[in-house]
């Protein structure tokens, strides 16, 4: 360290020159003047004496420094001159003596030592306490065994000692008797030798069932040693008593009438000295009755349970049954386990643990089928007996049964059908004087309407349905609920493909046909042309010798409206319907919706018998009591007979269309009915999932999985829902599928919203709405949802969706051939190919492959192509080229490089 003043010295400590001058000369350094030198020496001297006025003596353990130094740098400013940035860089080092590191890693060390000593120690205690702990146990066993043995020995002496007391009065009185007869033979004692041999074999029989209970019981029952004391203490007070009652008896009696003497007194003696306890017991019972516990036989068996009379004179007391009640077990085709365990009376646990014996692994809830519910049946001792699937279905049937001499005639049933827009509703309207066209979404019937109408031909009823071909289903079940078709085809259109379907389902059902040529009032009606194309569908007009009428109509003018009608009632009165106008009321379910406010609300058509308000009505799985009935005017009505359609509120959900109705006696029998169908229908449908999932398995093994377009629907009516569903369901392809998350009837709700969230669907409305909460958090989610009143655009939409999810096509387009000549070697490319263009044009940047024998054997990408020593990016047909092939140096003359451009076209459904 060089030397400095004492000035600079004090500027460094950054103190008084002053103080640093008293300071040197305490420390006993002379020093004058600021000016004066401080050599090295000097500085040790100052500071072991400030260490010693500070109580420090040692040498400090850990020395900071700080350095600072300053240097500038030029910067070009903003206009261009030069500027001056004074920089300052400090730097601060501490060092710490080794011996304290050295001390403090020796601090730790001991540290970690004497925690693992104090661990094991407290290891060692802790398994020394254990070690204590078992030997206490053990000795505290051992004890308790040698008192048992000792108390068992004690028993056995005990019990052997009362024997001997027992034997040595007998044996006393015995000899006592032989001495009194052989001294005098006239003298007549009373024989108290029977009465003895009784009380003795009384006694014996009890010491017996005493020791065959201990046998029976644990030898440490507590309560038994007491016990065994009270028998031997009434058997020796029984035994006195006989003998003084025997003696105050009348010497003259015969022997055997003081036995029979001796036997009442005993018989009276039990009886009341243990009547208390007798009642105390048939308390007990009583009070166990009336808490519906059930008797444990095993506290019949209880040796602490006082004696009893039969107990001491051997008689037997009450025994249970022992005969098993075998039931009949009533088994359908499939029953899960635990109906079947609830038949049995037996816990579900007990049946499933003996089926996993006879090697069916099954769980409560689990179906089984009838062949092994009957084998577990007999497994358990019942007997099965199977169930009729339509067991139920049969008796509600045998209720409904009908005499043939209360029929009347009724009104015919008319369906109308044909093609879109070819004028069925309008034509209907005529009839009615109605304009029913005018309310209807597109201008096409969305769904069936029933209307009755009461024409100069009489009372008829017509079912109006769609004509689009999404609704074949809706025209199958409006054809099964007809007596009549009219097929309506316009003059002016021809016959069209739903024509055709209306003319399958009509023949199908074995229908009579009409058919209504509409528009004849229209330029270019052909009628003629009809008649011939409809001969060609093998429907032939009767004035061409066949069996189907011809009518022509127009809707607009009224134009043989009279003549159709004629036609209805004469097909009506060759059909000769009738049906009941009383009893009970039996139809067909028409259409189906729920409207707020009212509940489900379902259009029936009655067949058979009187509906009337109040009737309970099972239709399907659904069932309910019915509390108004609206006929096709808005009007409430009482009673609806056979070919009336009405609307009724009052079922506890919304039918499917096409289902049969009728009436029962009450809402059990109804709800019976209606859970049979629906456990059966569920029984079905898992049937159904189980097997679809099992051969998609297998069909979709090795292929990659098809995109799926998850779908909530909410329609107005049930026939609407069905319909749609069946038209989407038919748009699935091996690659998109369409899945109906859920599909209801109503608008749409907040639940609705929540389940598009959970199964990435979107909302489809078909004449619904979604009210302003469901709207509200549909936006938040993002949730797609549209409304549609024309199932056209429903349906083009969503074939729009799935073809959006269909790979696209790739297609392939050969665009040039090289054929060729020569092989050249390039260090730089390998093998370069001669060759000349024969065909097309030959691109650099596109695929290639190289033909052998018009065999590919490479697929690749070109590396270079050159026209003599130039890149190029392209060569055209008839000229010369090099070609060199990317990772391909196998390239022989007569080879073909053909170049191809891959297109992607987009697919549709």
């Amino acid at each position: 360290m060089a030397d400095v003043t004492v000035e600079k010295l004090a500027t460094i400590l950054k103190i008084d020159v002053e103080r640093l001058l008293a300071q040197l000369k305490d420390a006993g350094v002379e020093k004058g003047a600021a000016e004066d030198v401080v050599s090295d020496e000097e500085k040790q001297k100052l500071l072991a004496f400030l260490r010693q006025s500070h109580g420090q003596d040692e040498a400090p353990k850990k020395i900071t420094l700080s350095r600072k130094s300053t240097s500038t740098i030029k910067t070009a400013g903003a206009s261009g001159k030069s500027k001056t940035v004074n920089v300052e860089v400090r730097k601060k080092r501490t060092y710490i003596k080794r011996s304290v590191i050295e001390n403090q890693n020796k601090k730790v060390e001991e540290e970690r030592l004497q925690k693992e000593a104090e661990e094991r120690a407290k290891l060692e205690a802790e398994e020394a306490a254990r070690k204590a702990a078992e030997e206490e146990r053990k000795q505290a066993a051992e004890e308790e065994e040698r008192k048992k043995e000792a108390a068992a020995v004690a028993k056995e002496k005990e019990i052997a000692e009362k024997k001997a007391k027992k034997q040595q009065p007998k044996a006393e009185q015995t000899e006592k008797e032989k001495q009194t007869a052989k001294e005098s033979s006239k003298r007549k004692l009373v024989d108290t030798s029977a009465i003895d041999e009784k009380a003795a074999r009384l006694a014996e029989e009890e010491r017996k069932k005493v020791q065959a209970e201990k046998e029976r019981h644990d030898a440490e029952r507590k309560g038994q040693k007491d016990l065994e004391a009270k028998a031997a203490k009434q058997t020796a007070k029984l035994v006195e008593k006989y003998k003084d009652e025997a003696e105050k008896a009348d010497q003259n009696k015969p022997v055997e009438t003081k036995i029979e003497h001796g036997s009442k007194l005993v018989e009276q003696a039990f009886e009341s000295s243990l009547e208390k306890e007798a009642r105390e017991i048939r308390r007990r019972k009583d009070a166990k009755k009336r808490a519906g516990g059930r008797r444990n036989e095993q506290a019949e068996r209880d040796p602490k349970r006082p004696l009893n009379k039969s107990s001491i004179l051997g008689n037997h007391g009450f025994q249970a049954p022992t005969e098993k009640q075998i039931k009949i077990i009533e088994i359908g085709s499939m029953i899960s386990v635990t109906d079947l365990a609830q038949k049995m009376s037996i816990k579900v646990n007990q049946l499933v643990k003996e089926m996993f014996k006879m090697g069916e692994m099954v769980t409560a809830n689990q179906s089984i089928d009838y062949d092994t519910a009957a084998l577990v049946v007999e497994e358990f001792g019942h007997e099965p007996k199977h169930l009729s699937e339509t067991a139920i279905e049969d008796a509600l049937a045998d209720d409904i049964q009908r005499k043939d001499d209360g029929l009347k005639a009724r009104a015919p049933v008319v369906t109308i059908m044909g093609h879109v827009d070819h004028g069925k509703t309008s034509l209907l309207d005529y009839i009615r004087k109605a304009h029913v066209a005018d309310g209807e979404a597109g201008g096409i019937t969305q769904h069936i309407g029933a209307y009755n109408v009461d024409s100069k031909a009489g009372n008829i009823t017509f079912l109006d349905t769609p004509g689009h071909a999404a609704f074949t289903a809706m025209r199958a079940r409006g054809a099964k609920a007809t007596d009549i078709v009219i097929i309506v085809v316009a003059a002016d259109d021809g016959v069209m493909p739903q024509t055709e379907e209306a003319i399958q389902h009509a023949k199908a059902a074995n229908l009579p046909i009409i058919i209504a040529v509409n528009k004849i009032d229209k330029e270019g009606a052909d009628l003629e042309r009809i008649k011939s194309d409809m001969a060609a569908k093998e429907v032939v007009p009767e004035d061409w010798g066949g069996d189907y009428p011809f009518i022509p109509v127009s809707a607009h003018t009224g134009q043989g409206i009279d003549d159709l009608l004629e036609n209805i009632s004469l097909q009506a009165e060759l059909l000769e319907l009738a049906a009941h106008e009383e009893g009970v009321a039996e139809g067909v379910v028409i259409e189906s919706k729920l409207e707020k406010g009212r509940g489900s609300v379902t259009t029936l058509l009655v067949q058979e018998g009187a509906l009337k308000v109040g009737d309970t009505v099972l239709a399907g799985t659904t069932y309910g009591r019915v509390r108004a009935m609206i006929d096709d005017q808005g009007r409430q009505v009482k009673k609806a007979g056979p070919s009336i359609p009405v609307e009724i509120l009052g079922l506890n959900d919304v039918p499917n269309a096409g289902d049969k109705f009728m009436v029962v006696e009450n809402d059990r029998k109804a709800k019976e009915v209606a859970s049979f169908r629906e456990a059966n229908e569920r029984e079905e449908r898992l049937s159904r999932q189980q097997a679809s999932k099992l051969e998609n398995m297998f069909a979709n093994m090795g292929k990659d999985q098809a995109q799926v377009v998850n779908i909530i629907l909410k329609a107005d009516v049930r026939g609407s829902l069905e319909a749609i569903s069946a038209a989407l369901n038919d748009l699935s392809t091996d690659e998109v599928k369409v899945a109906i998350v859920t599909g209801g009837v109503g608008g749409i709700s907040e639940s609705d919203v929540h389940l598009a969230i959970t199964s990435d669907a979107f909302i489809l409305g078909f004449n619904v709405r979604a009210d302003n909460a469901s709207k509200k958090l549909a936006e938040a989610e993002g949730i797609d949802m549209r409304y549609y009143s024309v199932i056209y655009e429903l349906i083009d939409d969503v074939k729009a969706a799935m073809s959006g999810l269909l790979a696209p096509e790739r297609r392939e387009e050969i665009v040039g051939i090289a054929q060729v000549k020569d092989v050249f070697r390039s260090s730089k490319f390998g093998a370069v190919a001669g060759s000349i263009v024969t065909e097309g044009v030959v691109y650099k940047n596109e695929p290639i492959r190289v033909l052998r024998d018009n065999v590919v054997v490479y697929e690749g990408e070109l590396e270079s192509l050159r026209r003599f020593k130039d890149d190029v990016a392209e060569v055209k047909s008839g000229t010369e080229c090099g070609i060199a092939v990317k990772g391909y140096n196998d390239v022989q003359p007569g080879d073909q490089i053909e170049v191809f451009k891959v297109t992607e076209v987009k697919r549709e459904i």
